[in-house]
């Protein structure tokens, strides 16, 4: 794998739409949003094309393919990050220079429909991309602590990290009111298996890591540890929707290579309960057998942790639950 170098300070960030444009959001948000980042020390500029927006307020194949290879091809540019999620990252796919990619390794970082983008990149040039914090994520006021803490962790140091539970959690619309927030006492991982094992990451957000299934730009699984999470876009639906999306990856032909599972928080606009997961989890024999973990900090919920896809976890599921990224 292609590690790229980490953040430092002084470093310029480009902001990229690979799926949902930034005329999404408002002026308030994008001017706190870039503040929040200059604030770290870095350096902020936006893709030429990042602004377009078509009915879907997304833009054209071609700007958002511009804006990403200009992205890699800048010199100045040390770190990627992806204004928002989506629906249309996939799109990209197969008009991306990988090769280009791989001569010029750097950060890139979202999540949600990113998910597609980052775990293709990985798939076909071998670099390291990371899930975590989009641009809009640094609009965020309050309750932001655990995620820059996890973002310098993963993006900035070197060393190993252990991924611990945040004290709280929220999954309110922060956006709409900043001052008025739904926190959550968060009680921490939750053991489904216990095991120890150790591999590679992929995954992220279900529905769309499963676009990538049959095609050249699905990551090789094996001995992988798969971080999975989903949105609560079904709603009412969402536990048996979640239910064949796990089992459409289960049938993937080297799952049974597949090392542990770690779960992302699910939404509370969702049906999914702890026992409806366990439910699902118990009449999955694949799943018999190998470590799981859930109710860990990343998804659609707040705060989220950042972490290295195509980079390596180690996991240990006992009286206690360790997670530690060794390598990102």
């Amino acid at each position: 794998m292609i590690t790229p170098k980490k953040l430092k300070i002084g470093d310029e960030i480009r902001i990229i739409a690979p799926a949902r444009s930034l005329a999404l959001l408002s002026d308030d948000l994008i001017k706190l949003a870039k503040t929040n980042l200059e604030k770290q020390g870095f350096k902020v500029t936006f893709s030429k094309n990042c602004r377009e927006k078509d009915a879907f307020i997304s833009s054209s194949i071609k700007s958002r393919i511009d804006d990403l290879h200009e992205a890699f091809s800048d010199k100045n540019v040390k770190a990627i990050l992806t204004v928002i999620g989506g629906f249309n990252s996939n799109q990209l796919l197969d008009y991306i220079n990988y090769n280009l990619i791989k001569k010029n390794p750097k950060i890139i970082c979202g999540y949600s429909d990113i998910t597609a983008l980052t775990n293709a990149i990985t798939a076909k040039s071998n670099l390291i991309t990371y899930s975590g914090l989009h641009f809009s994520t640094w609009g965020m006021k309050k309750e932001f602590e655990y995620n820059l803490e996890y973002f310098k962790k993963c993006l900035m140091e070197k060393k190993e990290f252990e991924i611990r539970p945040a004290k709280t959690w929220s999954d309110d619309s922060w956006w709409k009111d900043q001052d008025n927030r739904e926190l959550e006492k968060n009680y921490g991982f939750i053991a489904i298996n216990k095991g120890r094992t150790k591999g590679k990451i992929f995954g992220g957000n279900l529905c769309t890591f499963n676009l990538l299934q049959g095609t050249k730009f699905m990551p090789n699984i094996s001995n992988s540890i798969l971080f999975i999470e989903d949105d609560d876009l079904t709603s009412d639906y969402f536990s048996v929707s979640f239910d064949r999306d796990l089992q459409s990856l289960i049938h993937q032909s080297n799952f049974k290579k597949v090392k542990g599972i770690v779960f992302g928080r699910f939404q509370k606009n969702t049906d999914m309960t702890l026992d409806k997961l366990v439910c699902i989890i118990r009449n999955k024999k694949e799943l018999k057998n190998i470590p799981i973990i859930a109710n860990v900090d990343f998804g659609h919920t707040n705060p989220l942790v950042t972490f290295p896809i195509g980079g390596v976890v180690e996991m240990n599921i006992g009286k206690k639950i360790k997670l530690k990224i060794v390598k990102h």
